[in-house]
């Protein structure tokens, strides 16, 4: 726009000075003549500047603060330019319509009135072109100056207030998916770190627990080894009738509709043998109890309900000792050395034995693993002392008896690190199936 009008003007000045070639210099006092020009002088004329193209690929930030320096670039120019030049483009249509509007000599008229009110209109243009050529290049510099100081001024500010409001919107959008993506893979770095920090703790924690276990392992046998040929070639020895001496089973039950107790067990106490065993739950002592306590027949305790069992064990020898029970109709069976002695029902019926409980060899608990009785201690020997969640057959009690099948428990297995002893009770190697059935 600043081109066309700078044109015009040298146009204007140039028709009023000499001939058409501005060859020869018009004699003073001569006055301005308007004359139209052809639409296509105009492109001719006032070439536009180029605009620069990108060369070569670049990355897409570059590419984009490229795009972003040279738009600015060229809203600033549009900007200055219009601001500049709006008062010189009304003043120029003005003349211009005066020229296609009134003959020459009102509009001589005109112009001398123009100029009387001392008006900047073309008849002010110095006469001399290379006057008119500095004037001109003195303004370019200070819109240039301008120019260059708008622009580092909205560098230093970082400020996009003169761009267009979509333009605007659209740097914005390509801003905030450029900060979105940098934030998406900044939030898959941390997962993945997260990640193989997880997978690192739980394949050590793995690694810790499985060498804890062999080292576990190792231990029992190596004390296994020391002590007894067989880890459950042990039997437990409690001497004395005191509160404080007992054996307890590490393993705890779980809820049974039905179970059979095997154990082979030696004592000679009088009065009564006291109890081989007892398994409390909170809230009842004796969900299960063998005792012999007193002048009275050995007992089988469920749920506080009792059975007498016809079993005579205190004269001293080995004896097998297996109980079963069912919780249907609380039938149960009382088998001494292979044999059946005795059988019965309606012992603690449709009652399941609760899970949870404290098993303890030797002591009658009257809480959940304590508040012992010496009066109800057992005395003697006990081994292979194992329980299953079924009522084993008859056939089966008699091998496991005369020593024909060795068959561990499946719910309580005899074996020696699942046997704690304190108090002063110990442990022994046993005599041989074979040796306690020579005792009988």
């Amino acid at each position: 726009m600043l081109l066309v009008a700078a044109g015009l003007l040298l146009t204007v000045a140039a028709g009023g000075r000499g001939s058409p070639t501005g060859d020869q210099e018009s004699p003073p006092g001569s006055r301005f003549v308007c004359t139209s020009l052809p639409l296509d002088a105009a492109g001719t004329g006032c070439p536009l500047p180029p605009v620069p193209m990108q060369g070569g690929a670049l990355p897409p930030e570059e590419e984009l603060k490229a795009t972003v320096l040279q738009l600015r670039e060229t809203v600033l120019q549009q900007k200055e330019t219009i601001g500049s030049q709006r008062e010189a483009i009304r003043e120029l249509t003005g003349k211009l319509s005066r020229c296609e509007g009134t003959d020459g000599k009102s509009a001589a008229g005109a112009w001398k009135n123009e100029v009387g009110k001392g008006k900047d209109t073309m008849g002010d243009l110095p006469r001399d072109p290379a006057q008119v050529i500095d004037q001109l290049s003195r303004t370019m510099q200070t819109l240039k100056d301008r120019l260059e100081s708008l622009e580092h001024q909205l560098r230093a500010n970082v400020s996009y207030a003169a761009l267009p409001s979509d333009l605007r919107e659209m740097l914005q959008r390509r801003l905030g998916d450029l900060e979105r993506q940098l934030l998406s893979k900044v939030a898959e770095l941390e997962d993945e770190k997260s990640l193989l920090h997880n997978e690192t703790s739980a394949h050590r924690q793995k690694t810790e627990t499985a060498l804890n276990a062999l080292l576990e392992r190792v231990s029992e046998l190596e004390k296994g080894n020391s002590a007894f040929k067989s880890p459950d070639e042990f039997k437990v020895s409690l001497p004395l009738r005191t509160n404080y001496l007992y054996g307890k089973i590490k393993k705890t039950l779980p809820e049974l509709y039905a179970f059979t107790v095997c154990l082979w067990l030696r004592s000679s106490a009088s009065p009564g043998i006291g109890t081989p065993f007892s398994y409390a739950v909170p809230g009842q002592a004796n969900e299960i109890v063998l005792i012999e306590w007193g002048n009275n027949p050995i007992e089988l305790l469920i749920n506080d309900k009792v059975a007498q069992l016809p079993l005579f064990i205190s004269d001293g020898k080995w004896h097998h000792i297996c109980i079963t029970w069912t919780t249907r109709d609380g039938m149960w069976e009382a088998f001494q050395d292979g044999e059946k002695l005795g059988t019965g029902e309606n012992l603690a019926p449709w009652h399941p034995i609760k899970p949870g409980g404290v098993l303890i060899l030797g002591q009658e608990q009257d809480t959940v693993g304590g508040r012992f009785d010496a009066t109800q201690a057992f005395v003697g020997e006990m081994s292979q002392f194992n329980i299953w969640d079924r009522v084993l057959k008859a056939e089966d009690i008699m091998n496991i008896a005369n020593c024909s099948i060795n068959m561990p428990g499946n719910i309580i297995p005899w074996v020696d690190n699942n046997v704690d002893v304190f108090g002063g009770a110990t442990k022994w190697p046993v005599e041989t199936c074979e040796e306690r059935l020579l005792d009988l």
